[in-house]
């Protein structure tokens, strides 16, 4: 089976990523409605009377909290949808047999970019876990394969940037 062009390894993968990205945009609306949900709970919790309870006074108080936790969530929904969206550019351009586009060169930078700033992100969440006191708390460790991938990414995106000088290079002498 081939890698390149109309039918290839890489046009389906291409589909795989079309459902992946329908599905994280489906998935942060999602959180984009529960964000507001909590946010409407919480300033008025009479909006939403089937739900009351007894702890209803606590669940107010935590309500923005609980909506800071969904937009974080939703940060990092939005950071793989970014991811997701390079790709798919990418392998537009692997089913047209164009590997070294020039625009994959900055893709590639994106990714990389993402992929650094969703690790980080990570650690950032570690950081502010002990103001959440129902989260047990997790010692943050360095994920070696998080950053060995970023590198990866990096050293592939430059490999893209020599490929498409090359192949404008052999443009320019035919």
């Amino acid at each position: 089976m081939r890698a390149l062009g109309p039918g290839s390894v890489s046009s389906f993968l291409k589909i795989i990523l079309d459902v992946v990205f329908a599905a994280l945009w489906i998935s942060l609306g999602a959180v984009g409605l529960a964000v507001l949900a909590a946010l409407l709970f919480s300033f008025n919790p009479d909006l939403f009377p089937a739900v009351m309870s007894a702890d209803v006074a606590q669940v107010a108080t935590r309500g923005p909290l609980f909506a800071g936790m969904l937009l974080v969530f939703g940060l990092s929904i939005g950071g793989v949808l970014v991811i997701v969206r390079s790709l798919r550019r990418i392998f537009v351009t692997l089913t047209a047999g164009d590997p070294f586009h020039p625009h994959n060169v900055n893709r590639l930078r994106l990714i990389g970019l993402m992929l650094a700033a969703l690790e980080l992100g990570r650690y950032a969440v570690w950081g502010l876990s002990p103001m959440m006191p129902w989260v047990k708390r997790v010692e943050p460790n360095i994920n070696l394969t998080a950053w060995f991938s970023v590198l990866v990414v990096f050293v592939l995106a430059e490999v893209f940037r020599e490929g498409a000088r090359l192949r404008r290079e052999a443009e320019l002498t035919i």
